[in-house]
């Protein structure tokens, strides 16, 4: 090991999960070849890892999110492996009236909608590939002499409840959800008492000096950009941007500038419409939330989003709309929306019964799948093969077969509803019709990437006057504090003194490529997959170094913890304007490219539940999609 190493901490005994059973996972092409899954053997050293003593997933640190053992399986699948040819051996004797495939948050919201309308005595299986429940609703925990510390590893927030159908919203209150209490759990003064600013850090590698720069957004542009290493002609633009209101496109009504933004990109409006210094671009290079560049995001979805540059259009502003949001927040993001789920379901798998509770609830996961309980969540299971018993059209039962440590078992079912990716459902019914199986494979997932770092204590981000950090151009495009957030028994981090869980985010993309999104989602899928622990944690330790370093940040002395959550299959999208691949918002899509309506239809007696099936990221989608798969299943159940 360098010194340079050493002085980053990476000596440190922090885990590093980057093996599955001693063996180095290595990944060919976009996939993990079977054969190395053969050679690997059981990829668990136990048939029911969950009940063995300590299993806890969300006190895990490493690599979480699609964690090694939780898509070899399902990548085989995709590369020709088959499991049709089964002795009676596989055969669990089980029998369900509904197999749910995946526990993302569709897929326990379908179990929960069918278990409240079924009735008590209907047998419910939800199967999940990973090694803990709730999918992109992910939940990371952090213990510190002997305190707990929370942070999302996926899905975020309810961005507005007032958006989700009405079941879903009836579900959350039922489930204890009160959304009007939101402003009892967050101090919105913390930061601001301290004097705490948002910031960029401009790296040397992109701008050609290294730069720490505090005030975005809050100084004057004029005096905030003097200080930066941006050309002046640059500085000038950028403030023009932020400050001017200008109409870049004179004489279009409004629905001719609409049409015109969603057939160019953001970056095509900057430099071709907005006559933009070049030196502008690398300022504005990522689109986070959207994880593509903005060399692929339509620039009518970059107005929405808030970017600079369209004041003088005329569009309604963004903060106009949002002002009156039914916003909620949990300090693990959503994840214990599914945790309450889970436990309404299941209610000897944890204690309590508010959404305060919920937060600081310990989870027994050996209580998950137990014998002759009316709902059953078996983790660590990759399902593999639905099929009809008999003509699909007349069938009255399916067979459902799933890996779990390494063998193929079955289970019989009524019905089935496939709550996993779009693209892996062909391969994993082959007998829908031709017509279906393309426009499933139509859908697209961008990929993200979430670090949370636990550190001794935050006093470098006060010494900074620091909350969070813009990073364009670094591995790490930004980092922040978390959100200040306490509920029940569980109080967020509240002095610089105390331990803190860093927010670090990162969109695996190759920016200025000037590849289409479809493209950039694949290069990024490959470059996540291929990324080692040891990479991600001394990417981590490096970037943290060079932001903080003047804030006395040691990274050897002062990281605690690191985990990675990593997401090849992120939010979901569909057609988009420019390139025709890609989607943002589907309701001003053209009929004939809402390929998901046509994926989602019913086949038999399976239904599909998903994000992808509303070709929406947004939670509110993928529990309105569960809704609709739930009403289609009950009305073929006698």
């Amino acid at each position: 090991m360098n010194s340079r190493d050493r002085n980053l901490g990476m000596d440190r005994p922090i885990t590093r999960r980057d093996f599955l059973n001693g063996v180095r996972v290595a990944v060919t092409g976009s996939l993990l070849s079977f054969p190395l899954v053969e050679a690997l053997g059981t990829p668990l050293p136990w048939p029911a890892p969950e009940k063995e003593p300590g299993y806890y997933p969300p006190g895990q640190t490493g690599m979480r999110g699609d964690h090694p053992g939780s898509f070899e399986v399902a990548h085989a699948l995709c590369d020709g492996k088959t499991w049709d040819e089964l002795g009676p051996e596989a055969n669990t004797g089980e029998r369900y009236d509904l197999v749910v495939v995946g526990a993302g948050i569709s897929g326990l919201s379908a179990a929960y909608f069918f278990h409240r309308q079924a009735g008590p005595k209907a047998r419910i299986l939800v199967l999940d590939s990973h090694d803990y429940f709730g999918g992109h609703c992910n939940r990371n925990e952090f213990h510190y002499n002997g305190r707990l510390l929370l942070a999302n590893g996926g899905c975020v927030y309810i961005e507005d409840l007032r958006v989700y159908g009405d079941a879903s919203q009836a579900a959350l209150r039922e489930l204890g959800l009160e959304v009007e209490r939101y402003s009892e759990f967050e101090d919105r003064d913390l930061y601001r008492s301290l004097n705490l600013r948002r910031g960029v850090f401009f790296d040397k590698e992109t701008f050609g000096s290294e730069r720490l720069v505090v005030g975005e957004r809050d100084l004057p542009w004029a005096k905030f950009l003097a200080m930066t290493p941006l050309s002046e002609a640059a500085r000038k633009d950028v403030a023009r941007l932020y400050e001017g209101r200008i109409d870049y496109l004179p004489g279009l009504s409004l629905p001719e500038k609409k049409a015109r933004l969603q057939k160019m990109t953001y970056q095509d409006f900057l430099l071709d419409v907005a006559k933009v210094d070049p030196g502008v671009i690398p300022y504005f290079s990522l689109s986070g939330y959207w994880a593509v560049g903005i060399d692929a995001l339509p620039a009518w979805i970059a107005l929405d989003s808030g970017s600079p540059g369209f004041q003088g259009l005329g569009f309604p502003k963004e903060e106009e709309r949002r002002e009156s949001r039914q916003y909620f927040r949990f300090p693990d993001g959503i994840a214990s929306i599914t945790r309450l789920m889970v436990r309404a379901m299941v209610p000897q798998v944890a204690p309590g019964s508010t959404m305060e509770d919920i937060v600081t609830a310990r989870f027994d996961y050996a209580k998950l799948d137990q014998k002759d309980a009316p709902v059953r969540i078996r983790l660590n299971s990759t399902g593999v093969r639905v099929r009809h018993l008999g003509d699909p059209q007349t069938s009255k039962e399916l067979e459902v077969t799933y890996v779990r440590g390494g063998k193929a078992q079955r289970v019989r079912a009524s019905n089935c509803i496939l709550a996993c990716n779009n693209a892996i459902i062909p391969r994993l019914c082959p007998e829908l019709p031709e017509r279906q199986r393309k426009a499933l494979s139509h859908a697209l997932k961008s990929v993200h990437i979430y670090g949370r770092v636990l550190i001794r204590n935050w006093k470098s981000f006060a010494k900074l006057g620091l909350r969070s950090v813009r990073c364009p151009g670094s591995y790490h495009q930004s980092v922040s504090l978390s959100p200040p957030i306490s509920m029940g028994k569980y109080r967020c981090s509240g002095s610089p003194e105390e331990p803190m869980v860093l927010e670090l985010s990162r969109t695996p993309i190759p920016l200025s490529s000037g590849l289409p999104a479809p493209k950039q989602f694949k290069a990024g899928r490959w470059d996540l997959l291929s990324t080692t622990f040891e990479t991600f944690e001394r990417k981590i330790r490096d970037q943290l170094s060079r932001i903080l370093a003047d804030g006395g940040f040691d990274p050897a002395r002062d990281i605690e913890a690191i985990t990675v959550n990593r997401w090849a299959h992120g939010y979901a999208y569909g057609y988009d304007p420019i390139d025709g691949a890609v989607a943002y918002y589907p309701s001003e899509w053209p009929e004939e490219k809402r390929t998901w309506v046509v994926g989602r239809k019913r086949f038999g007696r399976i239904s599909i539940a998903n994000a992808d099936a509303a070709s929406d990221a947004m939670a509110e989608a993928a529990m309105g999609e569960a809704e609709r798969a739930v009403q289609e299943v009950l009305g073929q159940v006698s």
